[in-house]
This record gives C-alpha cells, structure tokens and sequence, in this order.
C-alpha cells in the first residue's frame, strides 16, 4: 500500500498551513518542472528518507449545516478508507468542539493509525491547555504550530515509523495500467469491454478490499496488468466534494501503476478535475495516455478530432507531448489502439540511453547552443548521463549550474524529447556542478 497520509479536522483548524509546510518545501526545492501548478490538496513529501503523498481534506465542505456535518463525515470516512496513516488536527484556542468528539468517534473504530495533533500552541500556557484533548480519547497527542512550524519534526518523527521504506524495485517486466477520470466518463465500460465475458484470461493476484487490485490480461496479442482500486468503486457522494473524492480515489490508482489513461467524457471536453487528475500522473511521473471515450455521441465533421486535440493540449500545457485517443466502450472502436499506445508509452518511459550515446548524440547540440551568460559568467556544460529510476531523469554537469534558467531547461527537455522521443512520458532534468 501507498505511503498515503491524510489531514483530517474541522475548517479553520489549520490544515492547509500544516499541508503546505509539509509538502510546499519539499517542493520548492525539487520540483523541477516550470510552471507547475501547485495541487490545493495532494502533495509530495520526505522525511529522514521515507517518501510519502500527503492529502489535505480542508476547505470542502459548504452548504447548510447538515450537508456541512454529512460533508465532514464523508471526508473523514474517505480518510480511514484511503490513507495509510491519519493526522487528526485540533484547535487548542477553541478546545474540543462537538464535531471533534465525533470525528474522534469514528477513528477510534478504525483500524488505522492516528495522531492526534493539537495545532496553535505557540507557548507554554498552551501546552496545558492542551491536556484537555485527552478526553478524545485517541491517547497522547503532539502539539504544534503549523504556522511557525515547531513541533512538526516530532509529529514526522512518529509519522515515519508506520511506512516501510520502500526499496528501489526492479522493474516489473509487466507494464501496469489503470484507467483514472472523473466519475461517469466510462473507465469501467472500457474496463468491461477490454475483459469481455472470457473470464479465463482473468487471474486475480491476491490484495485486499482495501488495496489495489491487479488483473493479468493477456490478449490480442497484449500482456500487461490492470490495477483496479478504490478509485473505481462507488460511494455515496456529497455533490459539494465531488471534485475532492474523485481526486482522492485516483491517487492511490496512480501511485501503483505505471502508466495511467486519463479518461475524458467526448460531449463535456476537458475539465478542472480533469487536469486535476491529469497533474498528479505529472507528479507521479507516471506515462500518460488520454482517452476521449463516448466518442460515438459526438456530432463531426473531419475537423473534430483535429479541433479536439488542439483544445486538449492547449489546456494541459507545458506538457502537451502527450498521445490523445478517441474512443468508444460502446462500440469497442479504437479501444485495443488505446492499449497500444499505452505499451508504448510504457516503453519509452523504461528506455535506458547509455552514457556514451547521450553524449554523442547531445553534448554538440548544447555546446552549439549554450546557456545564456549570466553576470558576465559563460555556462560550459560538461557531460549527461541518465540516472537508472523508474522514470527518465537526466543529469547534466555544467561549471556554473546555479545560473541556469527555466527557459534553458525547457529548451534542453524539448531536445531530448525529439531525439529520443518521449511522448506521454514526463522527464525531469537536474543541473550539477
């Protein structure tokens, strides 16, 4: 199972600012795509060598205050569905609330770990204001502030203690795919109809109802695994979050597979959420392929597919080398060409380009084509080689790496992706001295 942790309290117990320290800095100084657009509510964190994904359910819940209660209710549900490990913030200026009372209710019921996490303590007359949350029951509680950050590496500390590290794994010779959307786009019509009735091609490798599960297919002449997960079950939906469960149940579908199909509805187009989900197989660094399925009750002329894709990618930028497949589970039209691309996207993102052969084939180009000086200081790139991840991650060894700027870095992926073609594949670059 992921490394999936998930913040859960009432609104304005600080969440957010607990989220945003926890992954924001992280961010800041890896995230080496330009331009990306910061996810509100999923990130990517570490702790003294342990990788996790970190969920805030904060700002959800509006409406009357019964859909308010049923809201919270739902997300904390989801909570104990979906996340390893659960951080339970509380308020110490407004002490224990009715809604905590429940919330702790339902995590001591559940079989997950909790911490309990009393922010806004900033000095020692707030520590033992503090003392009164033992009454949730849910034993001893770390205090902090999650606006200055004191006690957030004690709350870590503990944090890592429920993952496994996890080993850098050989590649599974398997490619594992899983189909991601907003609901009702048809990942499971396309799932039905790429498994048919001929149930002996199916052999289910053992998981749990709450993990991921795989389906071996192998047929028409294709092998690779299809991970079903929460993500594709049906829950009760509170129409406020719509947007936040279908979020949180693609995460876990996209941390276990290798490349994901973002699934696309022909008569609504490409949506926020879409991009949403589209964004996290970005962050994942997982390959991508986008499905426009009901392909069939869309009205054409021979411009659609065209106008189609064009508005598509116009919307995903910067990274638009992506492939786009028009589809429909109905009429099982180009379904198999989906899948086909989907191998081969999956190739591509497990290409290894030898040392000798990337500096051959590259090294002139970016010493005919330099970085700009900075400062009066000429850049001289060295060498590149490609570090062995589950992912294509360069590196390139230049005198000067600091004054390397994004617009440089843009221009040296755009190359790499042309020679060596890395369509539906996102690649990270590193500059180093």
């Amino acid at each position: 199972m992921s490394n999936i942790v998930a913040i859960v309290g009432r609104p304005n117990v600080g969440k957010s600012t607990l989220f945003n320290r926890l992954v924001e800095s992280r961010q800041a100084i890896t995230d080496p795509t330009a331009g990306t657009t910061r996810d509100r509510h999923y990130g990517k964190s570490d702790w003294i060598g342990y990788d996790f994904s970190v969920i805030d359910t904060g700002g959800y819940a509006v409406g009357s205050d019964d859909i308010f209660e049923s809201a919270i209710r739902e997300q904390v549900q989801l909570a104990i569905d979906e996340a390893k490990v659960i951080i339970f913030l509380v308020d110490v200026e407004t002490g224990i609330h009715d809604f905590d009372k429940e919330v702790a209710h339902m995590l001591r019921q559940a079989d997950k770990p909790v911490l309990l996490a009393v922010n806004k303590v900033d000095n020692s007359m707030r520590e033992s204001d503090a003392t009164e949350f033992y009454a949730l029951g849910l034993g001893e509680y770390f205090t902090l502030s999650s606006i200055n950050g004191s006690g957030t590496g004690e709350l870590l500390d503990e944090l890592v203690t429920h993952f496994e590290k996890e080993e850098e794994v050989e590649e599974d010779e398997i490619p594992k795919f899983t189909f991601v959307g907003r609901p009702n786009v048809g990942k499971s019509s396309l799932i039905n109809t790429l498994l048919g009735t001929e149930r002996n091609i199916v052999t289910d490798i053992a998981g749990t109802t709450r993990d991921t599960l795989e389906t071996v297919y192998n047929k028409f002449g294709f092998e690779f695994k299809l991970v079903d997960t929460a993500g594709l079950r049906k829950k009760t939906k509170v129409h406020e979050d719509l947007e936040f469960y279908s979020v949180l149940r693609s995460v876990r579908a996209i941390e276990a597979c290798d490349v994901g199909f973002l699934v696309l509805d022909a008569t609504q187009g490409i949506e926020g959420q879409d991009l949403n989900i589209f964004r996290l197989l970005e962050k994942n660094n997982k390959g991508v392929v986008i499905i426009v399925n009901k392909w069939d009750l869309v009205a054409k002329d021979t411009l659609s597919t065209k106008h189609f894709e064009e508005k598509i990618r116009e919307r995903l930028a910067p990274f638009v080398d992506v492939p786009i497949v028009f589809t429909s589970a109905l009429t099982k039209q180009r379904v198999l060409k989906a899948m086909e691309e989907g191998i081969d996207v999956y190739k591509r993102k497990t290409q290894r380009i030898p040392t000798s052969q990337l500096n051959e084939d590259f090294l002139p180009l970016l010493k005919d084509n330099p970085p700009p000086s900075t400062k009066g200081k000429y850049i001289k790139i060295k060498y590149l080689s490609q570090i062995p991840k589950h992912y294509p991650i360069f590196a390139i060894y230049a005198n000067l790496p600091q004054y390397i700027k994004d617009p440089y870095k843009r221009y040296v992926e755009n190359q790499l992706r042309k020679k060596y073609d890395f369509t539906g594949v996102p690649i990270s670059i590193f500059f180093r001295k």
